[in-house]
C-alpha cells in the first residue's frame, strides 16, 4: 500500500462551476464589478469568457443587448444586488420588449435573509415579464441549460439569481437535474417520451413552428394574386428568421416595391426598388406611394404607431397580409384595415406562400418598373437637406440646421460602421440620413421601451461584437448627459468610435470639453466646416474616439405628423 493517501479533488466553487456552464453557451459578458460579484467576474474570465467592465449597472444589460443584436449570439450581463439590480431595470425592460435573448447573472440577497438594502429581485423581474431561475450548489448545469433554452426559445432575457453566500460555496459534483413543469421545453420532452402521437415533436425548435390557418392562407393568396400595386415591408423579425433571400424572391415574384422598419434597414438583396424606412422616419413622397398600394405584405414587423406614422401609412383600399410568429392585431390606422394573418416563421411562410403564388400568379405586376423617382436622387429618395431654407446650414437663431449636419455626416462617416442610436430626436437624424449595410448594424437599444440614455451603453457591446468596425453613436443632449459613465466606457472600450451629440441647448453641458477631459477628441461644431475634423480623424487612421458636439437649432422639428 502506498504511503501516500489518495486525496479526492476539491469540489469547484459554485462561481467556478457556474462560469464553466455559461462558457458552453457564450463567449462574452459585461459587468459592473463590486465586492459581491468580483468572484463571478474573475471566474467567467478564467473560463474564457471575455468580460467588458462598464461604468453603470444599466450598461451591463444594454451592452449585452447591443452585442446580441449585432452578432445574433448570446451574452451575459453581470449585476450586483439591491440598488445595483434596480439600476439595471430600465435596460431589462427594453431587452424584454425588444425580444432580445440574453442571460442576466445577478448576485442576490444571502440565504440567511434580506439586508436593509436588499429587494425582492425575482418579483421586480417578474413585473417586467422576465423569468428568474435560482442557482444552487446542486443544480448548476441544469439551471444554466434551462435558462439558455428559455432565453433562446422565447427570445427574452432570463435572470440567473445566485445568493451572495452561495457564490463561494462548494458546488455539488453530482448535478441534480430537477424537472421544471413550468418549462414548455420540459413538457415537450416528457410528451415525446410518453405519447406516441408526440414522438415527432423536436425537443428544441430553432425557428417557431409554422401553423398557418388554411382560410387565412387562401385569402392572403387571393389578395396577392390580384394585386397591381404590391408593397413588401420587412421588420426585424424577418431578419431574425434569416428571411432576406426569401424576401428578395417574393419581391421579384410580385413585382413589389419594398420598404423596411428602422430595425430592418438593408435587409432586401436588391435596393433599387426599395424606398427605405417607413413611418415617422420615412421619406414623404415614398410614404405617399405606399399609401397607394392595393396589397401590402408585412413580414416580421409590429406596425406600431411610429412605424405606421400615427395610422397614416396605409390607404383606405389597402389589404394587409401579415407574417409573424405572434398573433398580431390589426395595424393602427385612421380607417378600417383588412388584414390576413399568417402565423409562423417568416422564412418558412414566405417560401410556402411564394410556391403557392407561382400557381396563381405567373407574372409580376410590373408596377415598380413604371414608378418614377426610384433612381438615385429621384423624388422617392431625396431628403430635405435644409440647404434650400438655410443655404449655409445655419438657422435664424444662429444654430445649425440638423438636417444639414446629418447630410454632411452621411458623406463623412466611415462606410464600415455600426450605428447605435439613442432615444429621442437622435433617432430622426441618424435614421433618416445615415444608411447601414444590414439590420445587424443598426442598434437601437431603448426604442422598444421608449427609453433614453441607453444608446451610449450600446457602444461597449458593439465594440466587443465588431472591434475592427467604427461604432457610431447618435445621441441627444439629454440622453448624453444621462450616460456620462457610459461615455467613459465607450472611450475605453472602442477601438474606433464616433459620438455625435445633437446638442439642442436643452442642457448647458459642453460635451466637447467633457470628451477631452475623458481622453477623447472633442470638437465643438457650430458651423458645417467644423465637421471636417471627422474627415481629418478618418484620414489619420480613424482610431480612438472623436465626439462631435453639434450645436443644432431646436426650431427644426425632428418629426412632423403626416396626413393622407
Amino acid at each position: 500500500m502506498s504511503q501516500f493517501a489518495s486525496v479526492a479533488p476539491a469540489a469547484p466553487t459554485v462561481s467556478a462551476a457556474l462560469a464553466g456552464a455559461l462558457a458552453r453557451h457564450t463567449a462574452q459578458g459585461f459587468a459592473r464589478i463590486a465586492r459581491v460579484n468580483a468572484t463571478l467576474v474573475t471566474d467567467l474570465e478564467q473560463h474564457g469568457i471575455g468580460v467588458t467592465m462598464v461604468g453603470h449597472e444599466v450598461a451591463t444589460i444594454a451592452s449585452a443587448d447591443a452585442f446580441a443584436r449585432a452578432t445574433g449570439t448570446l451574452a451575459v450581463a453581470v449585476t450586483t444586488t439591491g440598488p445595483g439590480f434596480t439600476n439595471a431595470l430600465t435596460a431589462l425592460a427594453e431587452t424584454t420588449r425588444a425580444r432580445v435573448p440574453l442571460i442576466v447573472l445577478a448576485a442576490d440577497a444571502p440565504t440567511t435573509g434580506n439586508r436593509p438594502w436588499d429587494v425582492d429581485q425575482e418579483m421586480l423581474a417578474a413585473a417586467l415579464g422576465v423569468r428568474t431561475l435560482t442557482v444552487t450548489p446542486d443544480n448548476i448545469d441544469a439551471i444554466v441549460d434551462r435558462a439558455v433554452d428559455s432565453a433562446l426559445r422565447t427570445r427574452r432575457p432570463v435572470v440567473l439569481s445566485v445568493a451572495i453566500d452561495v457564490i463561494g460555496a462548494p458546488a455539488s459534483l453530482t448535478d441534480s437535474r430537477g424537472i421544471d413543469l413550468s418549462d414548455p421545453a420540459v413538457i415537450r420532452s416528457l410528451s415525446a417520451a410518453t405519447l406516441p402521437s408526440a414522438a415527432a415533436v423536436p425537443a428544441a425548435i430553432p425557428h417557431p413552428p409554422t401553423g398557418v390557418n388554411p382560410v387565412e392562407r387562401t385569402s392572403a393568396v387571393q389578395a396577392l394574386t390580384v394585386a397591381m400595386r404590391p408593397v413588401i415591408i420587412a421588420g426585424r423579425g424577418a431578419w431574425l428568421s434569416g428571411a432576406a433571400t426569401e424576401l428578395g424572391l417574393m419581391a421579384d415574384a410580385l413585382g413589389a416595391i419594398t420598404a423596411t422598419t428602422a430595425l430592418a434597414r438593408g435587409i432586401f438583396p436588391a435596393q433599387h426598388f426599395d424606398v427605405g424606412v417607413v413611418g415617422g422616419l420615412g421619406q414623404d413622397a415614398a410614404m405617399r406611394l405606399i399609401s397607394e398600394a392595393d396589397a401590402v405584405l408585412v413580414v416580421g414587423a409590429s406596425l406600431n404607431s411610429f412605424t405606421t406614422a400615427g395610422g397614416t401609412l396605409f390607404g383606405p383600399h389597402t389589404t394587409v397580409v401579415r407574417i409573424d410568429v405572434d398573433d398580431v392585431p390589426a395595424p393602427e390606422a385612421d380607417h378600417e384595415i383588412v388584414q390576413h394573418r399568417l402565423r409562423g416563421d417568416a422564412s418558412a411562410v414566405l417560401r410556402e406562400l411564394r410556391e403557392t403564388l407561382a400557381l396563381s400568379r405567373p407574372a409580376p405586376s410590373g408596377w415598380r418598373e413604371r414608378v418614377p423617382g426610384l433612381e438615385p436622387g429621384g423624388a422617392l429618395r431625396v431628403r430635405d437637406t435644409g440647404f434650400v431654407e438655410h443655404p449655409t446650414g445655419i438657422c435664424a437663431d444662429g444654430l445649425l440646421d440638423p438636417r444639414s449636419v446629418a447630410t454632411r455626416l452621411a458623406e463623412l462617416l466611415p462606410l464600415d460602421r455600426y450605428v447605435a442610436t439613442d432615444g429621442g430626436s437622435a433617432i430622426a437624424w441618424s435614421g433618416r440620413y445615415w444608411s447601414v449595410a444590414s439590420p445587424a448594424r443598426s442598434i437601437m437599444v431603448g426604442s422598444a421601451f421608449r427609453a433614453i440614455g441607453l444608446g451610449c451603453a450600446s457602444i461597449a457591446g458593439v465594440a466587443a461584437a465588431a472591434p475592427g468596425s467604427t461604432a457610431v453613436l447618435s445621441t441627444g443632449s439629454d440622453p448624453g448627459l444621462q450616460a456620462l459613465d457610459d461615455v467613459e466606457t465607450a472611450i475605453r472600450t472602442a477601438q474606433r468610435c464616433v459620438i455625435v451629440v445633437w446638442n439642442d441647448g436643452s442642457s448647458a453641458a459642453d460635451f466637447a470639453a467633457l470628451a477631452n477631459a475623458l481622453g477623447a477628441q472633442g470638437v465643438s461644431v457650430t458651423e458645417l466646416a467644423h465637421l471636417d475634423a471627422l474627415a481629418a480623424w478618418s484620414a489619420a487612421g480613424g482610431t480612438g474616439t472623436i465626439l462631435l458636439d453639434c450645436r443644432v437649432s431646436p426650431t427644426v422639428p425632428s418629426y412632423v405628423p403626416r396626413t393622407h
